[in-house]
């Protein structure tokens, strides 16, 4: 005896209902959606200073550079499937970047691990010339579609003198972005390593210079103690200073961020980076894929439950 198919019975067209949904669904469908789209470049500021534990994480504390990875891995997240990043570091005089910017959602893994892996000891050199190294950025960025997220403290090692300042006024506008200012604002120890890289404590003033003694002095001459034009021009008294400390030097990166035509931002947590990125001036019009089979697997999903409701 065959029994045909109670087309009457609401349960038996639930169950068919529910059938067809889910076979659309091996079928991936997909639909378009209108969003704001970002093409980023992050290059990191990775020298001595920014060790300076001075930022918290789970009421512990950790360097400026952890908390600027943090920060951005937490930023990948937020930033739109579409939207591209690229990865760079600063130290020295010149910036260089690991990667050209790649898809956030395809290329999550691989960006990640990226910024898991920035590291101080992948700096070539222990000096820091903020304003060269943003020149250069500057230089390897325009005529791009992108745009610059420069993050530093603004500490210069050894102190710049303002006679040999580089230029910055030929490329500004050229490149849109911003520059992050990462730090605090009071005095810190800056962590001291050896060739290891093991920790050996802090900076003395013995360890690091606290004046520039390259070229001539932008002081008077006469106010120069020990002064002699030739065998030293910054005098023959020793400089003293806080140097081997570390605090943000906001006002000198606003003065890099106006020299530059970049925007200024203060790293404070998390939700300050997304403010600074996610804002209009950066994002441009366009469309995304979005996966919709979840929409009819839940259909099906209501249907099954229906069946059982009386």
């Amino acid at each position: 005896m065959s029994i045909a198919p109670n087309f009457k019975d609401y349960r038996f067209c639930l169950l068919a209902a529910a059938l067809l949904s889910l076979s659309v669904v091996f079928f991936h469908p997909q639909t378009s959606a209108q969003v704001s789209l970002y093409r980023l470049v992050f290059v990191v500021d990775i020298t001595r200073s920014m060790n300076t534990e001075d930022y918290q994480l789970d009421k512990q504390p950790v360097s400026r550079l952890q908390f600027v990875k943090h920060a951005l891995r937490q930023e990948l997240l937020k930033l739109p499937c579409g939207s591209q990043v690229g990865l760079g570091v600063f130290t020295e005089r010149r910036s260089t970047l690991l990667f050209e910017p790649i898809e956030v959602c395809s290329g999550f893994a691989e960006i990640d691990a990226a910024l898991a892996a920035l590291d101080w000891r992948m700096a070539w050199a222990a000096d820091s010339r903020i304003a060269s190294g943003l020149l250069s950025t500057l230089e390897m960025l325009q005529g791009k579609d992108q745009n610059l997220v420069f993050f530093s403290d603004g500490q210069e090692a050894p102190p710049p003198n303002p006679r040999y300042k580089p230029d910055l006024s030929a490329l500004k506008d050229k490149v849109a972005g911003v520059i992050i200012g990462v730090g605090g604002d009071q005095l810190a120890p800056i962590p001291k390593f050896d060739a290891k890289g093991q920790r050996q404590g802090f900076y003395k003033p013995e360890d690091v210079p606290h004046r520039s003694s390259f070229g001539e002095s932008d002081l008077n001459p006469e106010k120069i103690q020990g002064y002699d034009a030739r065998n030293a021009p910054f005098g023959s008294e020793a400089a003293s200073g806080d140097e081997h400390m570390s605090r943000l030097h906001e006002s000198y990166l606003r003065q890099l961020a106006a020299e530059s035509g970049l925007q200024y931002r203060r790293l404070t947590d998390a939700d300050s980076l997304d403010q600074a990125l996610q804002q209009a001036a950066f994002a441009k019009p366009g469309t995304h894929t979005v996966d919709s089979s979840w929409r009819y697997a839940g259909l099906a999903l209501l249907f099954l439950v229906m069946v059982y409701l009386k």
